[in-house]
């Protein structure tokens, strides 16, 4: 009688199949991973396959907690290479990172191959880092869920504290064994009481956003408010673009006069928002998936860093699909701190939105 593969194996037989042709990983580890799996079995993740972001994924806190807890690294995913300014992208061991849903297209970054593994389901569930979207980018054009943390929650090796760590799964649901493993002082949460009040703003205030994009996410918004799921409020969500002072921190001029009056703000318009609403709902990006060559002048980020600035746990989740067969992600913003609620939020909003895939 034969047996049946242990999920560790399934997820390596899936990526010696699909990757030579997607570029996920830079890295995989076949053998440390079948050598670990009989060691979790009486461990709460009991040997879960995930992936690990870049080089030094392994070294994470992340990755620590989820191995404690029974999780099974199988590799490293692609983050950007060298040569371009630009970081929505991705090379793997043999070349360029594509997205499984478009081949000339980029998956996104700087969590590309993350996005890729789990959009591909070569793993459940991969790490990543998002200083500017870097999460919350992928997760949208490859079509999964992805979470940045509230900045300053989990250890981070970024200076200038404008990168988070998060994670990238196939759905929310997905994502809560990340959060309760990985999350300090986790505790269960009760479903959040239906309709949540929401806030809906399509360009934050400052943001041009492709209208095809635009018309993807706010069908979406409207099936959640037409499924109780969501009731929008009226406040206001007029943000100043916080370009420059992004630029500014990371740069290493955080006392900057421009960047402390941006910040100061933006952090007085959104504590006014969500003492209103606990959850704000944008498209994720202004753009759908660009080409291998590069956005252009279009800031891929110009929709996701305003969180990495103010700190806010935020995430994508898939919202639809352009004509043109290209995902497009909802994003959803909570309150400092409210990671955990926001994953309920989250949890709920996915239940409502049931994705028709071309």
């Amino acid at each position: 009688m034969t047996s049946t593969p242990s999920a560790v194996a399934r997820a390596l037989e899936r990526i010696a199949r699909l990757d030579p042709a997607l570029n996920a990983f830079i890295e995989v580890w076949p053998e440390e991973a079948l050598a670990r799996e009989p060691d979790t079995r009486q461990l709460p993740l009991r040997g879960l396959p995930f992936a690990v972001k870049g080089p030094t994924g392994i070294r994470s806190y992340a990755a620590r907690r989820l191995i404690a807890a029974g999780g099974v690294p199988v590799g490293a995913t692609s983050v950007p290479g060298p040569g371009t300014y630009w970081q929505t992208w991705g090379r793997g061991a043999h070349g360029r990172t594509v997205n499984p849903w478009r081949a000339d297209r980029t998956p996104g970054g700087s969590s590309a191959g993350s996005a890729v593994a789990v959009a591909a389901g070569m793993v459940e569930l991969a790490t990543g880092s998002d200083g500017a979207g870097s999460v919350r980018i992928p997760a949208a054009w490859c079509g999964v869920f992805g979470l940045k943390t509230t900045n300053g929650l989990l250890p981070s090796p970024d200076a200038s504290g404008l990168a988070a760590a998060g994670v990238l799964a196939r759905s929310a649901a997905d994502a809560e064994r990340y959060v309760r493993h990985v999350l300090p002082g986790y505790e269960e949460f009760a479903a959040p009481s239906l309709p949540l009040p929401a806030v809906y703003s399509e360009d934050l205030g400052f943001a041009e956003v492709d209208p095809e994009v635009a018309g993807v996410v706010r069908a979406a918004v409207d099936r959640l408010v037409a499924a109780g799921t969501v009731r929008l409020v009226e406040a206001g969500c007029g943000l100043l673009d916080p370009g420059p002072a992004w630029q500014a921190v990371r740069g290493g001029a955080p006392d900057d006069a421009e960047a402390v009056a941006v910040r100061r703000a933006n952090h007085e318009r959104l504590d006014a928002l969500f003492a209103a609403a606990p959850l704000l709902l944008s498209p994720a990006t202004p753009n759908r998936p660009h080409g291998h060559e590069g956005p252009g002048d279009l800031y891929s980020t110009a929709l996701t860093w305003a969180f990495n600035l103010s700190g806010h746990p935020a995430a994508s989740l898939p919202a639809g699909f352009t004509a043109d067969g290209c995902p497009v992600g909802l994003q959803l913003v909570a309150a400092r701190g409210a990671d955990v609620s926001l994953l309920g939020m989250a949890r709920a909003v996915e239940n409502a939105l049931p994705t028709v895939r071309p």
